[in-house]
């Protein structure tokens, strides 16, 4: 093992274009259940939703006949309630160095954005919870008013649009949508352009992604970060493969003490969870029954502001502002009359207290 730790920070020193490829395993310890682990896996936990196939949560058909099931697990995934891992950490360290190229994730936890990781150098391959879309007329939904919705028992907690009533779902992709073109795009270019490239925390299983370490250039070096052998590094492996089992915030440790880095990488760490201690807006609900009555409404109130910027004129008609959103791609709905009522409701309640 510390043969292969001072290996990789060897690689890590002389790389100047470095390329992540990460997995629900780089997220496991931050409390995120992977999908296919026996005992913790959103997919043998799914029993409840009465599915009739643990993937239908994620089918884009399915969604369409019964939202209501993505959104009862959306709830226990949505970002705000989770920090980032001493990997992510670990590699917005890479990024500060000026060593990161890309990282491309098959997660939807938004926990590389978390850590401070520049937004040009993530790719979300399979599509996140930053952006909300309707899949009817495409108008956007901020994640306020989202969350307000899907915690929302008059609508059966399901967030609708408030042009056409459609459904609105994150900007994950689902099995039957398309990769964000950004993926291949940016690939074209990176296969040939990195010069390390390091696979953590995932079984390769899922394409086209779990095929883009079998197309990194053999002019660069592949490093395998995983409890278990998979993918390429299994059926094709190269001689200069540098395989490493194990968890990735261990080897994060062992690899920032090797590189010289420990202290940064704590100091990061305590920065980031110090910003999501303040970050109370964010994760307002998660913190709302230890704040003070005066704070809650300070918060409530600013939410109120911020959505009221939003509320789409009274005179126009639904017809109107759907036209509007479609000859104006730049236009975004951002918020409603609808919800600063509610958040204007929940602050009256406050201050009679």
């Amino acid at each position: 093992m510390d043969k292969n730790i001072e290996s990789l920070a060897k690689l890590i020193k002389k790389s100047k274009k470095i390329v992540f490829f990460t997995g629900a395993g780089i997220s496991t310890s931050a409390g995120i259940p992977d999908f296919r682990s026996p005992e913790t896996g959103l997919y043998s936990n799914l029993e409840k939703l009465k599915l009739p196939y643990a993937e239908a949560v994620f089918d884009i058909d399915y969604f369409e006949k019964n939202p209501k099931a993505f959104y009862t697990l959306a709830d226990e995934l949505y970002p705000g309630k989770f920090v980032p891992t001493r990997f992510h950490y670990f590699m917005k360290l890479v990024d500060k160095k000026k060593k990161l190229l890309r990282v491309y994730t098959q997660n939807i936890d938004t926990l590389e954005r978390i850590a401070g990781i520049t937004d040009d150098a993530i790719i979300e391959a399979h599509g996140s919870f930053a952006n909300n879309h309707c899949i009817d007329c495409h108008a956007e939904m901020d994640t306020a008013t989202l969350k307000f919705d899907m915690n929302d028992k008059s609508k059966n907690c399901i967030p609708r649009c408030r042009f056409c009533k459609g459904y609105v779902k994150p900007d994950i992709v689902f099995f039957g949508e398309a990769l964000p073109e950004i993926f291949h795009s940016s690939w074209e270019t990176d296969g040939d352009d990195l010069d390390l490239a390091i696979v953590a925390g995932t079984s390769l299983v899922v394409h086209p992604f779990a095929s883009l370490p079998a197309e990194v250039s053999k002019k660069a070096d592949r490093v395998l970060i995983n409890r278990e052998k998979c993918g390429c590094f299994k059926h094709d492996a190269r001689k200069s493969d540098l395989i490493i089992l194990s968890d990735c915030d261990s080897i994060a440790d062992k690899l920032s003490e090797e590189l010289g880095w420990k202290e940064e990488l704590e100091d990061l760490i305590e920065k980031g969870n110090k910003a999501k201690e303040q970050d109370k807006l964010w994760n307002f609900e998660a913190v709302r029954e230890k704040l003070t009555a005066k704070e809650e409404s300070e918060i409530l109130a600013q939410k109120i502001e911020e959505s009221e910027k939003y509320i789409v004129p009274e005179e126009t008609t639904e017809k109107e502002d759907i036209t509007r959103h479609e000859e104006n791609k730049s236009y975004q709905h951002k918020g409603s009359d609808e919800t600063v009522e509610k958040l204007t409701s929940e602050l009256e309640n406050i201050e009679l207290k």
